[in-house]
């Protein structure tokens, strides 16, 4: 008995704190409405340029960057590089130890000595048969041998011909082998394929490498070009369908917080990247590339850091930026811009089901109509959710108005239909532009 009178005391308690609540929120509302209709933000539409864009974000990589890695392997015993140093094309990076690959070379150099020697030999032994099948043939025509002779001799010759074009062939076997064996031999040091500065360097001087000859190899380092950096975002399948090549952008990468670089995009991905284990998880975003455009790690041009710092001198005294592959940033893609077009602030315009406005208007025209005439009703009950504004008029009161847009920016959105200039709309609050107002309801100005 005892346990019931204590839950009906709980389910009383929860109930006036209930209406408590109800209370409180019923007097919150009330203070956005008077007397004179519900107070609202009006805002007045005007004609102003729109650039609409798209943020993404993403990291700093260098335009152009080589993986260095061998074709061969063995130990590293010459490492004349270090990182962040500056480095011409053709110039050593790095040399594994040849002696197994010389010792190939020269026993590849001897067999072809061999093979060169047993030609010659058999190039002899043709001249040879070919003498003596030449008498053989001589003393069958003058009935001195029989044909059994003649043939036989006949046999050796071509079995002889046969010996020379397969020494010929191991020859030619030899001396691709040769060739096989020195390219290996080169192989065994590493030059750069271009001009640039050593960003990453994975290997230290001793330690073996793998070669590329039946898997991937070891990457000892990487030659990028720091002079020319980009960065590359992800921009969502919404998104990426307004971003073109060409487009200018505005970067703000982290290690700056007070500046801005230009940028131009120059390459847009055709595959997505997809992120999340299952199909409900998954986000689908598009790589985007954007060239930096303003002077940037001009150390680089001309001397790398390390290398500056082992000289003792100082790095470039103009107020370029220093970006390190790796440094995170943001961009905004200028996609689209349009001048002199009328514009709201986005707020002002909500999604509602215009069909349902149409059959309160004529409810309400009804009710208010003094005459027999029956007002038809729409026969459609089908949602036709349209974009909206809610416009004041004179006597402030509001017209529920279907409006086209265009574009829009972080703050307002182009008006292409709907509007005129000069017209006065709801701004704010949300709440009344999104759910409270109703179309012919009273509203005082803020």
């Amino acid at each position: 008995m005892a346990k019931k009178k204590n839950r009906t005391r709980n389910i009383l308690i929860i109930i006036g704190v209930a209406l408590v609540f109800l209370v409180i929120l019923g007097f919150i509302g009330n203070q956005f409405r008077s007397e004179d209709g519900l107070q609202v933000e009006i805002v007045t539409a005007e004609t102003r340029t729109v650039t609409q864009t798209v943020t993404a974000s993403g990291r700093v990589q260098p335009e152009v960057e080589i993986v260095i890695s061998p074709d061969v392997s063995g130990e590293i015993v010459q490492l004349p590089v270090v990182e962040g140093q500056r480095v011409q094309k053709g110039q050593i990076l790095a040399r594994i130890k040849s002696d197994f690959y010389e010792a190939q070379v020269e026993q590849a150099e001897a067999q072809l000595s061999q093979t060169k020697a047993n030609l010659a030999q058999q190039e002899a032994n043709l001249l040879l048969q070919e003498q003596t099948v030449e008498r053989q043939r001589q003393l069958f025509d003058a009935n001195v041998i029989s044909l059994d002779q003649y043939e036989q001799s006949d046999t050796q010759y071509k079995i002889a011909q046969a010996n020379l074009n397969a020494s010929k062939f191991n020859v030619e076997s030899a001396e691709a082998r040769l060739r096989e064996f020195s390219e290996q031999l080169r192989k065994t040091v590493l030059y750069a394929p271009m001009s640039g500065t050593i960003s990453q360097l994975n290997i230290e001087l001793g330690e073996r490498v793998t070669g590329n000859e039946l898997q991937s190899g070891t990457s000892v380092m990487t030659v990028a070009r720091l002079d020319q950096m980009e960065i590359e975002v992800e921009v969502s399948e919404n998104d990426v369908v307004n971003v073109a090549l060409g487009d200018t952008a505005l970067i703000e990468v982290d290690a700056y917080p007070n500046r801005q670089f230009r940028g131009l995009v120059t390459e847009i991905a055709n595959s997505a990247r997809l992120q999340g284990s299952s199909f409900q998880e998954q986000v689908t975003n598009f790589p985007v590339k954007i060239r930096i455009l303003d002077p940037h790690n001009a150390d680089a041009r001309d001397l790398g850091t390390s290398e500056a710092g082992l000289l003792g001198e100082s790095p470039a005294t103009e107020d370029f930026a220093n970006f390190r592959p790796g440094m995170s940033g943001t961009v905004d893609i200028f996609t689209d811009t349009v001048s002199d077009v009328l514009t709201i602030p986005i707020q002002s315009v909500t999604v509602r089901d215009f069909s349902a406005i149409e059959r309160q208007r004529t409810a309400k025209a009804s009710e208010d109509s003094e005459s027999d005439t029956t007002i038809t009703q729409p026969e459609s009950d089908d949602e036709d959710l349209q974009r909206m504004v809610f416009v004041v008029s004179e006597d402030m009161s509001v017209v529920a108005t279907a409006v086209t847009t265009g574009i829009s920016d972080d703050q307002f959105i182009e008006i292409q239909t709907g509007l005129e200039q000069g017209a006065r709309v709801v701004n704010g609050p949300y709440s009344a532009v999104s759910r409270e107002l109703s179309d012919g309801d009273m509203v005082k100005e803020q």
